[in-house]
């Protein structure tokens, strides 16, 4: 098992984190570890599907062929032709 410690914890959280853990029926270290383990579970469970796309464009990228870019004058619209 590996320890963290947590410093500079505000004292809302840390009485909020008391209310929850007797709420839950756990030591406050326990319902810490919880809370964290949840947390992370979550991240492995729903990996960031940008992430993924990045690792594999970098594992086989694709060449993309992009058409030439052309610029055009802005266009006058009816209303702005018309005079009041």
């Amino acid at each position: 098992m590996v320890t963290i410690t947590v410093r500079g914890l505000d004292a809302q959280v840390h009485e909020a984190l008391q209310r929850r853990a007797r709420r839950h029926g756990r030591s406050m270290e326990a319902e810490v570890r919880q809370i964290l383990a949840d947390q992370v579970r979550g991240d492995v469970a729903v990996p960031n599907a940008l992430i993924e796309f990045h690792v594999a464009m970098r594992e086989d990228p694709v060449d993309l062929e992009f058409p030439e870019r052309t610029v055009e004058p802005p266009r006058a619209t009816a209303a702005l032709l018309s005079t009041p």
